[in-house]
């Protein structure tokens, strides 16, 4: 139910010392809304089994969906906290017509549910899970909230990035809302103005809400905490499935992914355009199998147009049952931790 793929080099440490999780230093989460679902089981048993004992930092890199997700997993009970998550959003319901202010305001109840009273200390105060939430600062019309110029800015977001994703740097910086004690940075080919900006207890939730805040379905955040002013949006805009370097960074990258060709950026989801295979050497992806997802209802994994296309009742069903399922994956990946046949790697080309 679950494929393992690695980079070359990743794929060469693991033949050499096993499936170890002493071996990863990293670890990343993509954007992709609901899609995450899908990987629901194998959070769970990383952070209650595999991870469960670790003595040592792994560094924690998500935009969007991943970043909610790896503010879940950083607290005292990851578990828990992860099984708060993915409640919370499967059963989140919302008006026929909903507008951006109605999916915001319900995007920061998630946040109050999921978080609590003590989850932003928690995170800050995690010295062995370290989170990095992705966030793109926007500039131009991209930074407006009114809506037809939010659309032309997007619209040049497109042509820019067709002509060459490069451009889009013009439109788009960087930032790495990252643990305090963190030492990671990131770099890319396309040279992204990136800036750092470490966590606290004032500014978590906004840089969270940020990172996951959909350009024309939310509101994006104006002005995060001890940040400089502007207009901050969704971090997938700039890194939706990675295609970076992560510096300072010295063991393997562990990537729980639902798609075996991740994309760099948002603007990429439709394009053939590849991520560099040298940014995947040291990448061990695990993944939904087709079988598993053939398995599934609908023989598809959820995404955000269940939300308009499904009434509530037959989605929340849906979700909940895609959830379940994705014990499989956990007990897949156990097997082969306890018993791991390194053929069944597939090289990442």
């Amino acid at each position: 139910m679950l494929d393992i793929y690695a980079g070359s080099s990743a794929l060469t440490k693991i033949t050499d010392n096993g499936f170890k999780q002493e071996l990863f230093t990293s670890m990343l989460g993509a954007s992709g809304g609901p899609k995450w679902f899908t990987l629901f089981g194998l959070d769970k048993y990383l952070f209650g089994d595999f991870f469960k004992d670790r003595n040592t930092p792994l560094n924690l890199i998500g935009s969007s969906a991943g970043a909610f997700r790896f503010g879940a997993l950083t607290q005292k009970d990851p578990v828990k906290a992860i099984t708060r998550l993915a409640t919370i959003y499967s059963e989140t319901v919302y008006s026929e017509k909903a507008d951006a202010q109605e999916i915001t305001d319900k995007a920061k109840e998630l946040l109050d549910a999921v978080y609590g009273k003590d989850g932003v200390n928690e995170i800050i105060n995690n010295v062995i899970f370290k989170a990095h939430f992705i966030v793109a600062k926007c500039h131009g019309l991209t930074s407006f909230e009114n809506k037809p110029l939010q659309f032309l800015g997007l619209i040049s977001s497109i042509i820019l990035n067709r002509i060459d994703r490069n451009l889009l740097k013009h439109q788009y910086q960087r930032y790495v809302y990252h643990h305090p004690n963190s030492k990671i940075k990131i770099s890319d080919h396309c040279q992204f103005d990136t800036f750092y900006q470490p966590l606290s207890a004032k500014n978590l939730k906004e840089a969270l809400l940020a990172s996951g805040s959909i350009p024309m379905v939310m509101q994006g955040v104006q002005n995060i905490t001890d940040s400089p002013e502007g207009m901050y949006r969704d971090g997938g805009i700039i890194d939706y499935h990675f295609d970076v370097n992560i510096e300072n960074n010295d063991g393997l990258i562990l990537y729980p992914h639902f798609n075996t060709q991740p994309k760099a950026g948002w603007f990429d989801k439709n394009l053939s355009r590849t991520v560099q295979a040298k940014h995947y050497q040291d990448v061990v992806m695990l993944v939904p199998s087709e079988k598993f997802i053939a398995s599934l209802p609908y023989k598809k994994i959820p995404d955000r147009k269940d939300f308009t296309e499904m009434d509530a009742t037959t989605r929340i069903k849906y979700w909940r049952t895609v959830l379940a399922e994705t014990e499989q994956l956990a007990e897949s990946l156990d097997s082969f931790v306890h018993q791991p046949n390194i053929s069944k790697i597939k090289l990442i080309q």
